[in-house]
C-alpha cells in the first residue's frame, strides 16, 4: 500500500520555490475561481504551493477551508501526478462554491495539467 500522507515534501516552503515557479511556469490551467501554475520539477514528485489572497476569499475560515480541500486534493493524487511545482491561486468567484464543486474542479484541473504536460513533453 502507498503513503497517502502530505509530508513536507509535498508543499512548495520558501519564497524561492515559489519565484521559481512564477518565473518558469510551463503550463497553466483555469478552473472556476481557481488557476493552476506548474513548473517542472527536478525532485520526482509533485510539490504544492497555495496562494488564498485576502483580496480574493474575504474571511479566513473560507481560505483555510480551501486550503485544506485542495491539500486533501494533492494528497491523494501525488502518486498520480508528474514531477511539477505547482503553485494555486484563489480567483474571485471561488467562495460561492461548495466543497464536492471545489473538489471537482481541483479534480478535473489535475486531469487537464497531466495532459497539457504530456503534450509539451511530446512536443506538441
Amino acid at each position: 500500500m502507498s503513503c497517502q500522507g502530505y509530508p513536507r515534501r509535498l508543499r512548495l516552503l520558501t519564497a524561492g520555490d515559489y519565484r521559481r515557479v512564477f518565473d518558469t511556469a510551463t503550463c497553466k490551467v483555469h478552473g472556476k475561481g481557481l488557476m493552476a501554475l506548474a513548473a517542472p520539477s527536478p525532485l520526482g514528485h509533485p510539490r504544492l504551493g497555495l496562494i488564498f489572497s485576502k483580496k480574493n476569499v474575504r474571511r479566513a475560515v473560507d481560505r483555510n477551508r480551501f486550503k485544506r480541500i485542495a491539500r486533501e486534493s494533492i494528497r491523494l493524487r501525488q502518486h498520480q501526478l508528474p514531477s511539477v511545482d505547482i503553485v494555486l491561486l484563489a480567483r474571485r468567484g471561488l467562495v460561492e462554491l461548495d466543497n464536492e464543486t471545489v473538489h471537482r474542479q481541483l479534480h478535473g484541473m489535475w486531469r487537464r495539467l497531466d495532459r497539457e504536460l504530456l503534450k509539451l513533453e511530446n512536443g506538441r
